[in-house]
């Protein structure tokens, strides 16, 4: 699955057509159903717009919104949506009470030209995942026959199919794969995403550095191995470096995180990564506490002493971030999936920020790439305010770690190649 060669909504001729765009409008409600982030919503703007620009007869936009588990369920509908999508567009929207069927289609054959019409959610049936859960957690699946007419009556409503949704590309859902039109593309939030990923993954200018934080190595295995064979310096930091530490170096953890099934694959990994030529870097001291706690009094450990019991390391210390920093300054492509540490307490926020604050010089003072990969790190360059001044932040956690996983996104590959 090539990355770089997918169609794109700016390769398709729109004008007098029916584009119909999987957006992800799945945004934060409270319970008033007042839109708490309009976020998403407006990442999909420069599709919507590009589309309308360009001469489109109507542009219909379908996505999903919560789990309402494949039966209509007022909580979640997407009428909340229609406001504040015209708020954003300045222009009127019409809602469809379902994504499907007969009057989903005569509303969207008699829309005048350059109509946006926003379809109810697809989760409502039980055929766009493809299976449902009931409350006790028992599965049901959906009928294949269903599951194809459901498919069908979506290709109906559109000329022309764009998918601007990364944050689902990870599923085969038959919003993300069973709509059957001639030309598929992306949008420009998917194209984007392509595009980046492609740079690291496909062809990266080096050194190419990754970032890898998080807590269990058992969650990253794939990952780690995957990039082994793409990179050419790897920083393990986060939760994950102590099971790395105590397995490698037997350094004294004290009660810090410690994954057993993890340990058992250090080995292998630290061998392909010497066997690959990749340097592997480990934090070599800490800020420790006495409990998982904001208010927790802290400490400092190094190497050589070790955390006592009783004590947990919940971030790097000021000579580990040195060992980070001289990473970051020789790289050209920087990859970092995972924080240094427990950014959401201000006590153990220190060494995330200290790395965020190098990348983000990484590439407003020296021009390099850098890729955050969605999930928690996405969160910090949104707390700190940095989102614009990263070359990328990838808006989807689950779909980017597939990617990065070496797995191929269904909604990736089910778009047209140029």
């Amino acid at each position: 699955m090539s990355l770089s060669n997918k169609l794109s909504i700016a390769d398709v001729d729109v004008k007098g057509k029916r584009v119909l765009i999987r957006v992800d409008f799945n945004v934060p409600l409270d319970a008033d159903k007042n839109i708490t982030n309009n976020q998403r919503i407006v990442g999909a703007l420069p599709t919507i717009k590009y589309a309308l620009e360009h001469g489109a007869k109507s542009v219909i936009l379908m996505s999903h919104l919560g789990r309402p588990n494949g039966s209509p369920n007022e909580k979640y509908s997407l009428k909340p949506v229609v406001a504040e999508l015209e708020k954003l567009l300045s222009k009127k929207v019409t809602f469809a009470p379902d994504c499907v069927g007969p009057e989903v289609e005569e509303i969207v054959n008699k829309a005048e030209d350059g109509s946006v019409i926003l379809l109810e959610n697809l989760r409502f049936h039980i055929e766009e995942e493809g299976s449902s859960k009931d409350k006790d957690g028992n599965k049901t699946k959906a009928d294949k026959a269903q599951v194809e007419a459901f498919r069908k009556g979506l290709t109906a409503l559109g000329d022309v199919y764009i998918n601007d949704a990364f944050g689902t590309a990870h599923r085969a859902h038959s919003s993300m794969v069973g709509v059957d039109l001639p030309q598929k593309a992306s949008g420009f939030l998917v194209k984007k995403e392509l595009e980046y990923f492609a740079k690291a993954l496909e062809n990266p200018q080096r050194p190419f550095l990754a970032i890898l934080g998080g807590a269990k190595v058992s969650d990253k295995i794939q990952l780690i191995d995957n990039l082994l064979d793409k990179v050419n310096t790897l920083i393990i930091c986060g939760g994950m470096a102590f099971t790395f530490k105590k397995t490698l170096e037997n350094v004294s953890i004290g009660n810090s995180l410690f994954d057993e099934a993890g340990s058992k694959t250090v080995g292998n990994l630290v061998e392909k990564a010497k066997q690959k030529g990749v340097k592997l870097v480990l934090p070599v001291d800490y800020i420790t506490a006495d409990k998982f706690d904001k208010d927790a009094n802290t400490g400092y450990a190094t190497d050589k002493d070790g955390i006592p019991d009783g004590w947990q390391g919940l971030d790097c210390g000021e000579e580990s971030v040195k060992l980070y920093k001289e990473a970051i300054a020789e790289a050209k492509t920087i990859l970092w999936n995972g924080p240094a540490g427990v950014f959401e307490f201000e006590k153990f926020a220190s060494g995330t920020k200290a790395t965020l604050d190098a990348v983000v010089d990484a590439v407003q003072k020296d021009g390099k790439i850098v890729i955050i990969g969605g999930g928690d790190t996405a969160t910090v360059a949104k707390k700190y305010g940095v989102e614009d001044k990263i070359s990328h932040v990838s808006t989807g956690g689950g779909a980017s770690l597939e990617l990065l996983e070496g797995k191929e996104l269904p909604g990736v590959t089910a778009l047209s190649s140029k």
